[in-house]
């Protein structure tokens, strides 16, 4: 069995330089959600020189907009949302100091380069699983953009949140690399 790798928000540049395509983690910390429309809020935030809604040095967004919790849990469903979608805003957020992104498919160049040059990562979590995830969740308050409903920036506490790595900073893809992979395949 391949080794998970524990690791723990906010995520620093030697926690990442460690970090490969393909690597199993479990994180344990704080991480923030925010999906496209609570993106562009903060992008233009930034552009108006206003202060973020949290410190995003080091921190790491998980793309969900989780389902209302049911009674005596902290929050409902929270599987990944499609990450292209916060394409146009993350360069930015990740000069401004974002480490990490939690999602599902693959992220355009531009995400790519900026990973590379800022020492960010991109992990992968598993689409469809959102209620087996809801359960690493063990805390979670609006600290945003109430106005968005389930889109509103969150702050979770995870423990042990399963991702996998897809982008790293020396620039690898592993969206990328399993279409290698698939095409070279021999029967």
């Amino acid at each position: 069995m391949e080794k998970i790798i524990q690791i723990a928000t906010p995520l620093s540049d030697e926690v990442i330089e460690k970090l490969h395509i393909g690597d199993r983690v479990a994180i344990t910390g704080v991480l923030f959600t925010a999906r496209d429309a609570a993106h562009k809020r903060l992008v233009e935030a930034i552009n108006q020189g206003k202060a973020l809604p949290f410190d995003i040095t080091g921190a790491t967004i998980y793309y969900v907009g989780p389902t209302p919790p049911k009674p005596g849990r902290v929050i409902g469903s929270a599987g990944p949302t499609s990450s292209y979608r916060m394409d146009p805003y993350t360069p930015l957020l990740i000069r401004h100091g974002l480490k990490g992104m939690i999602g599902k498919g693959a992220r355009g160049r531009e995400v790519i380069e900026a990973i590379k040059k800022y020492k960010a990562v991109y992990f992968a979590a598993t689409g469809g699983a959102g209620a087996l995830i809801a359960k690493t969740i063990k805390r979670s308050e609006i600290v945003a953009y109430d106005d968005l409903g389930p889109e509103a920036i969150r702050r979770i506490e995870v423990e042990d949140f399963p991702a996998l790595v897809a982008n790293d900073i020396y620039g690898n893809d592993i969206y990328t690399e399993g279409q290698k992979r698939y095409k070279n395949f021999k029967r």
